[in-house]
């Protein structure tokens, strides 16, 4: 389950309509280390147009398109984050040793990198030992700083 201002957050209704994504931390609670991360509500693939849709194309010039963008809600109620520790942990079934909460509702995708950046900034993520994260935007790294 999410928190966010200590309310549950279980559904795609229970989150602002203008939200793309969120920051969060998800915290394991045995060490108290955190994780510091985003997650967008929705992805687009790129999907192939079956036969009957291909039919339904109307005559134009050039090439009949053969693909259509498809928008999804993502995994964003089952994600606990990209760090290898949690994925592991959670690919062992220890969901509970974990707490997630948001911090952050951001409205576009440029603004979600944005916002990441400045909170691990702010927390000072790289510079402790009690978060998890190991890079900011795969140019700044903890491993730097030491």
């Amino acid at each position: 389950m999410w928190l966010y201002n200590n309310t549950p957050i279980n559904t795609i209704e229970d989150i602002p309509q203008d939200a793309f994504g969120f920051i969060y931390i998800t915290t394991h609670i045995p060490t108290g280390k955190r994780y510091l991360g985003k997650k967008s509500l929705y992805h687009t693939t790129t999907k192939k147009l079956g036969k009957k849709e291909l039919a339904e194309q109307p005559i134009t010039r050039g090439r009949a398109k053969t693909t259509k963008q498809v928008t999804k809600e993502s995994d964003w109620k089952t994600y606990y984050g990209s760090e290898e520790y949690i994925k592991q942990a959670i690919k062992n079934k220890l969901h509970h040793e974990f707490t997630r909460e948001i911090i952050h509702f951001v409205p576009s995708k440029k603004l979600l990198t944005y916002y990441e950046c400045k909170y691990q900034f702010m927390h000072g993520v790289l510079e402790s030992d009690e978060w998890m994260n190991t890079n900011i935007l795969g140019k700044f790294y903890a491993k730097d700083l030491a």
